[in-house]
């Protein structure tokens, strides 16, 4: 007796009905994948935070300094990356998953790296005066961030994730500027930074690199700011947010 073989619409529609549950699980393999390095990022970001804590322990509450002005450029301990380096097992967590960046190891690689500390600690001897932020352009204070002086550990975001690139395109992903968004004068603790699910470094290159060093939210983005980014905090607490949430705590 001859085989019973399929008919060629018979075999279409089992084609069909494949290529429809594909497109339908793809998507969801894709975020999965994406939680999973996003994931892994926080896990990074846990582990600098460590590091900077017992950093914090052998200078007296001290936080490092996102950058240091007060030593040329030709000074490794001019980036924070360095400053912690000697509390950490290994330079990859420097580096999230989700992103194609590098450990920014001196100034000039200062822009390759996709996870920042923010420049609330940054130090310039020639910098603001704390307290007179939203006056003018500010990269750096006068007085270097010590941990005593905060006055709410739990809402003080310290490590978050950045975009990197090249420092010619304006990229500076070893930190990122909580001063550079919509200023709220009546209560500028409430102030957001620039923060998108899209690459504002590119969007917004026609600003000096000292007004840019945005947030962003890289993680299953969307282009509508509906992209995640993690955030360490500086009582050492970890959590995601997106973008849209970000830019709107000035309500």
């Amino acid at each position: 007796m001859r085989k019973k073989a399929f008919t060629l619409i018979e075999l279409l529609v089992v084609i069909a009905i494949i290529a429809i549950l594909a497109a339908m699980l793809f998507p969801v393999f894709t975020r999965a994948k994406e939680k999973a390095k996003q994931t892994a990022c926080i896990s990074n970001m846990r582990q600098m935070s460590t590091g900077i804590t017992l950093y914090m322990s052998d200078y007296d509450d001290g936080l490092p300094m996102s950058s240091n002005y007060g030593v040329p450029t030709t000074d490794p301990y001019r980036l924070w990356t360095n400053q912690i380096a000697a509390y950490l097992n290994t330079k990859g967590v420097y580096v999230c998953p989700s992103s194609e960046g590098g450990y920014s190891d001196s100034w000039a690689t200062r822009g390759q790296q996709t996870i920042g500390l923010s420049d609330i600690t940054s130090y310039d001897p020639t910098g603001c005066v704390e307290g007179t932020v939203g006056v003018g352009p500010c990269e750096g204070f006068t007085t270097s961030a010590n941990a005593n002086r905060f006055t709410d550990t739990s809402r003080t975001a310290l490590i978050c994730d950045t975009p990197g690139g090249p420092i010619a395109g304006k990229y500076r992903g070893y930190t990122y500027s909580s001063y550079n968004g919509i200023y709220n004068a009546a209560i500028p603790e409430l102030s957001p930074p620039l923060c998108s699910d899209r690459d504002l470094v590119v969007e917004l290159n026609y600003l000096a690199p000292s007004q840019l060093k945005p947030i962003f939210a890289r993680h299953n983005k969307t282009g509508k700011d509906l992209g995640w980014c993690s955030i360490v905090f500086a009582d050492g607490h970890a959590k995601a947010y997106n973008a849209k949430s970000i830019l709107a705590m000035e309500n």
